[in-house]
């Protein structure tokens, strides 16, 4: 707690909430039947986020000697980041894309500017929410790192039942436990990315996976 009260987390952890709040604004205009009014939902990120962040600037190097930030990200981890995350991006296009966009039709952006809301809403607020910030916590409270990552994968899998819970239209079991499974897999290479290249590499991986929505797009055939 003495790390997370220190005013330089703190006021780091304020602007990076900010931006991530400002990020998020696209999505939430685009949102059918908002449950809030646009600023009501805004300010709930903004303090959300500052809570997050402060987990990740106070925590994250402390409890894995690794930066938060990495400017300059050695070229191997790089390449072979971007290769996984193009093998996997297409596995999931070809397969598992066609079944999920007739189930969950709301996921999927219909245009380009649904595209670059969508994507930026993940970048800000998805992955610190489902990785990062979580992740960080459990390095925090276990000192293991390992398992704070095993512990991160079955989180994301946890909020993704709860999410799957809600979906009216059936869902056959293969499709199912594939997405369960893959939801753990990807957080588990997140966390390892995070690891190797800190936020930056993360962000780049979330983008290949995105990237996967272009082809479909009017206009991108």
């Amino acid at each position: 707690m003495r790390l997370l009260l220190q005013t330089r987390v703190l006021n780091r952890a304020s602007v990076a909430a900010l931006i991530s709040a400002l990020a998020c604004y696209p999505r939430l205009l685009l949102w059918p039947n908002h449950p809030g009014p646009i600023w009501y939902l805004e300010a709930t990120i903004l303090l959300c986020g500052i809570m997050l962040w402060s987990f990740v600037f106070a925590w994250h190097t402390a409890c894995t000697n690794r930066p938060v930030f990495l400017l300059k990200l050695e070229s191997r981890t790089f390449v072979l980041v971007t290769v996984i995350g193009a093998v996997i991006a297409g596995g999931i296009h070809l397969w598992l894309d066609p079944s999920l966009r007739s189930k969950m039709p709301e996921e999927y952006p219909a245009d380009l500017k649904s595209w670059l809301a969508s994507l930026l809403f993940s970048l800000a607020l998805t992955q610190l929410f489902l990785v990062l910030a979580p992740f960080d916590l459990f390095a925090r409270t276990l000192r293991n790192a390992r398992l704070a990552a095993a512990l991160t994968a079955l989180f994301g899998a946890f909020v993704l039942a709860m999410k799957l819970n809600l979906v009216t239209t059936p869902i056959p079991p293969w499709l199912l436990v594939a997405l369960l499974v893959g939801r753990a897999v990807m957080a588990y290479l997140a966390v390892s990315f995070y690891l190797r290249g800190g936020v930056f590499l993360v962000w780049w991986w979330t983008f290949l996976f995105d990237a996967r929505l272009l082809p479909d797009l009017p206009g991108h055939h």
